[in-house]
């Protein structure tokens, strides 16, 4: 983290931390006509005596009865007791805040037993529910607000939480009147883990939006906003129409990339242009040495848009804070090509878990057909090659070079890498100190001695699983009667939201209290979380449930069990393995799990808590942010090299052979790698003519062969010819034609040269005689179904890989978007069976793509000719290994494989010139090296 700290880091996420809101200053927590006292906990007691029946929430029942009749309480022998009944009535602040003891107000739970119902409407004015028997006031009575004129109401939509507040048109909301307070709405896992690296991260900007409508702003206002955020809050506003921002985030967000990332189809796409608004913002603000930070699926656009404006120097890194489904999911997008090439502007692209990168890699791979590899992507340049990165094993067809013998336009790549958020741990620990944490533990406690409290925390939609979660909560209630009055509820922290498609369909008569986030301070979530029996999240699909991680860190005495849904990201990592699993969908199997984690003892609970203590304090906040940052700069760098490098190919001289030739003349030990096809070779790919050579009707140009046999015959010659074609039917005939050369086919086979002395060529050694390559069969099965449907398409077997050349027509055919498309679906199928269980690679290519294991490849042939104890150099070879180290007087490699060529630089360190040539030129610059002797 020391390299950033003299770097700013722009965080671009579509919420700021901070808002604008009406009013001169952030108001004060208004005090009650005399001072309160905080009673003592036998206090509590006596006045908890002498409290009347407890009232107790119950949810609609299946039989979808009104709210009203679903109220009654005769299910159960004895009334259950309820928290609602704890505390008096004060009104609560939206956003927790930091008080003293003596401020703190004693009532967090009173009135927040809110039933939900479908009767809900969407107005500007307070929500209303449907029930005779509870009533509760309207949203805006429960927050905090400066008075009830200044109260500015918020709009419900029907997005699956509020995006932004709407203004009043009788408002005169001027530069003058207005104020800073924290935003509601923005990433709060984001913005702590953020303000938990502290000085650490001295520079930053952040970019996104007040998530309250602006349409009636002046422009005075907004340049006053602009600067008050930028001076005090260290942000830059992006300013969008109303209109604008709610297509984007409830239309498309919400209504599409939400369900879709969740494993929900979702309909209609629509597209946005609120990326470009940011990118606009972001490029004014950008300053040299900048680090761009883009969070979140709302903004999958705009790495491109960035990448397209601002300099190459500015490192990008894109993180998605849910989760990323499989590309069956994905693909069903309408705007899925568009989506992922946003993403892959950025240079690093991080995810909560290996899964969703996985699905992420294997997405790209299916839809853009571009090559997925374990680290990352390799994006296509121009054209339709093999790209950047040492793609020699795929240049041995010979596809990355045109009709005129140029190198197409090379691509780049985008790192892929997996980032568990967490939290802070340090201030949470800090936080729980205080006195007014203690205070509630205490009156819980004594409160409710002998129960069984059952905590949850979630926001209320379809995909967080509140159904599910109430339903098994019943199926507990049912199966196990003796905890009937021993339960006091299910306590559910609900996050602001629309509930009533939650609840639309019915659920279960069960005593349920519902807590509003906005109804309760930090102090009392975590007593809340404190005196818990278990915590429970059953959500249907969900990244890092980092609601899970501070119940972990509450529980440091009691070491009560955690109830975590198999489909968060958390459960993905070992450390959360020791919590009790459940599939929420398993409505028996969770109801199992209720009572597992009530009834285990203090021994077992204690083992599991260590576990998920230990992942909790390892994989913390301010580890994310520095893995995260750091790895974007690293990989920047990466791809900077990268660059330059072939920045400096686009400048290097041909190859001046009278140049050379002297020190070649001169030389006693010379090593001479060249690569055979695509270099000394360009074979016909069209249809007829690899029919022809798989028949072995075909010819090497004889110019070929001569200097090839020229070179060889100079005993002080090593003269290795690099290729990826099949020994059987064309290497041989190769060796036959020029018996004094070693050959080497892709790390699979090298044919030694023969003993000194000797007329007869080496003998072929089998590189890969122990490797498992009994995957092939199943690939070749997979290719020979895609080849029934595909018309022209064929296999090539070799020894350790296989080739599928999908494609052998005119490049203008439009059939060829179609065998495209065959070949997408074709790579996604073998990575998804047998990529990871063999560690398989895909290579693509213009009209082909090959598929082998990670561990083959031209450079480990290069590799086990360089190595003394190789087989390459063994006895049988004939030659000692001489060419290795200082005894090497001349090297000299002519291939078109970038990282082959670079790792030779590195080996040898005394490279003195780089040169390119055309496949034409090479003949002839080594017919005079040949002449030369």
């Amino acid at each position: 983290m020391s390299s950033l700290r003299n770097r700013r880091v722009v965080i671009a996420s579509l919420f700021l931390p901070s808002t604008a809101v009406q009013g001169e200053s952030a108001p004060s927590t208004p005090e009650p006509p005399s001072p309160i006292e905080i009673p003592t906990t036998a206090a509590v007691a006596a006045k908890l005596s002498e409290k009347s029946k407890p009232a107790v929430l119950r949810a609609p029942a299946h039989s979808r009865q009104s709210s009203a009749s679903a109220l009654n309480l005769g299910k159960f022998p004895s009334p259950l007791k309820s928290i609602v009944d704890d505390l008096k009535d004060k009104s609560r602040n939206p956003t927790p805040v930091a008080r003293s003891p003596t401020q703190e107000a004693v009532n967090p739970f009173s009135r927040l037993t809110r039933l939900p119902s479908t009767n809900l409407v969407s107005t500007n004015s307070s929500t209303t529910t449907n029930t005779s028997r509870l009533t509760s006031p309207p949203p805006s009575a429960r927050r905090h607000r400066p008075s009830e004129s200044q109260a500015t109401p918020r709009l419900k939509r029907k997005s699956r939480s509020q995006s932004r507040t709407p203004m009043s048109p009788s408002s005169s909301f001027t530069s003058e009147s207005w104020h800073i307070e924290p935003n509601p709405h923005c990433n709060g896992g984001l913005k702590n883990a953020i303000d938990s690296v502290g000085d650490r991260m001295k520079k930053k900007l952040w970019v996104g939006t007040l998530g309250t409508a602006t349409d009636s702003f002046g422009e005075g206002l907004m340049k006053s906003i602009d600067r008050r955020m930028k001076e005090m809050k260290d942000a830059a506003v992006v300013w969008i129409p109303d209109a604008e921002f709610q297509s984007c985030y409830d239309e498309f967000c919400h209504q599409v990339l939400w369900p879709c990332l969740h494993y929900a189809v979702p309909d209609a796409p629509k597209t946005n242009s609120v990326n470009k608004r940011f990118a606009d913002t972001i490029v004014a603000n950008y300053q040299e040495g900048d680090i761009i930070w883009v969070n979140d699926y709302h903004l999958l656009l705009l790495p491109a848009l960035l990448r397209a404006r601002l300099p190459p120097t500015a490192p990008i890194g894109f993180f998605m804070h849910v989760a990323f489904p499989s590309s069956e999911i994905f693909r069903c997008l309408s705007v899925r090509t568009q989506l992922l090439s946003g993403l892959l502007g950025a240079d690093l692209v991080g995810f909560q878990t290996a899964s969703y990168a996985r699905h992420f890699r294997q997405t790209v791979s299916r839809i853009m057909a571009y090559e997925a590899l374990p680290k990352g992507i390799q994006v296509e340049g121009g054209g339709e090659g093999f790209g950047v990165g040492g793609r020699g094993e795929a240049r041995e067809e010979g596809e990355q070079v045109d009709g005129d013998g140029k190198k197409e336009k090379e691509g780049r790549f985008v790192d892929v890498g997996v980032f568990p958020m967490g939290i802070d741990v340090r201030g949470l620990h800090e936080r729980k100190q205080e006195l007014e944490v203690s205070e509630w533990v205490q009156i819980l406690r004594q409160r409710y001695s002998g129960m069984k409290i059952i905590v949850g925390r979630d926001k209320l939609d379809g995909i967080q699983g509140v159904r599910q979660k109430i339903q098994a909560f019943e199926a507990f209630l049912d199966r196990y009667p003796e905890f009937q009055g021993k339960v006091c509820g299910l306590i559910q922290v609900a996050l602001q939201t629309t509930e009533s498609n939650e609840f639309a369909g019915g659920v279960a008569d069960v005593p349920v209290v519902f807590l509003h986030t906005q109804d309760l301070t930090f102090s009392q979530y975590l007593a809340l979380l404190t005196v818990g029996d278990a915590f429970i999240v059953t959500s249907l699909r969900e990244g890092m449930a980092l609601r899970t991680h501070e119940f972990v860190e509450c529980q440091d005495r009691t070491h009560r069990p955690l109830i975590l849904s198999e489909f968060t990201g958390s459960y993905s990592y070992s450390g959360f393995r020791s919590c009790i699993a459940i599939n929420p969908w398993d409505t028996r199997g969770t109801a199992n799990a209720i009572q597992q984690a009530l009834t285990m003892s203090d021994e077992e609970a204690l083992s599991r808590w260590e576990d998920l203590h230990n992942h909790v304090t390892t994989q913390t906040a301010q580890a994310f942010v520095t893995s995260f940052l750091n790895r974007c700069v690293r990989a920047h760098g990466e791809h900077m090299h990268s660059h330059s490098d072939l920045t400096l190919a686009e400048t290097i001289p041909t190859l001046d052979v009278p140049r050379v030739l002297p020190r070649y003349k001169h030389s006693q030990k010379r090593l001479i790698l060249v690569d055979f096809e695509g270099t000394l070779w360009r074979r016909d790919l069209s249809r007829e003519g690899l029919a022809k050579m798989l028949r072995g009707e075909f010819e090497f140009p004889p110019e070929v062969v001569e200097v090839l046999r020229r070179l060889g015959e100079d005993k002080r010659n090593d003269v290795w010819l690099l290729s990826g074609l099949p020994v059987k039917g064309i290497m041989e005939k190769v060796a036959s034609a020029v018996p004094k050369i070693g050959i080497a086919e892709n790390g699979c086979f090298i044919k030694t040269k023969p003993s000194r002395g000797a007329s007869s060529g080496g003998e072929w050694i089998n590189m890969v005689s122990n490797f498992n390559l009994t995957w092939k069969s199943a690939c070749l099965e997979i290719l020979n179904y895609f080849t029934e449907r595909t018309p022209g398409s064929f296999v090539e077997e070799r020894e350790a890989s296989v080739v599928w050349r999908y494609w052998t027509g005119d490049a203008e055919d439009p059939d060829r978007q179609w065998a495209r498309r065959q070949a997408a679906e074709a790579q996604n199928h073998i990575f998804d069976s047998l990529g990871e269980r063999y560690g398989l690679r895909i290579i693509p290519g213009r009209n082909s793509f090959l598929v082998l294991p990670n561990n083959v490849s031209r450079s480990t042939a290069v590799g086990a000719i360089l190595h003394p104890g190789g087989p390459a150099r063994s006895n049988n070879a004939g030659r000692a290994a001489w060419i290795v180290g200082s005894d090497m007087d001349f090297l000299m490699a002519i291939s078109s494989d970038e990282k082959l060529l670079r790792r030779l630089n590195e080996f040898d360190g005394r490279a003195d010139a780089r040169w390119k040539l055309g496949p034409v030129d090479a003949v002839k610059a080594l017919e005079q090296f040949g002449k030369a002797g």
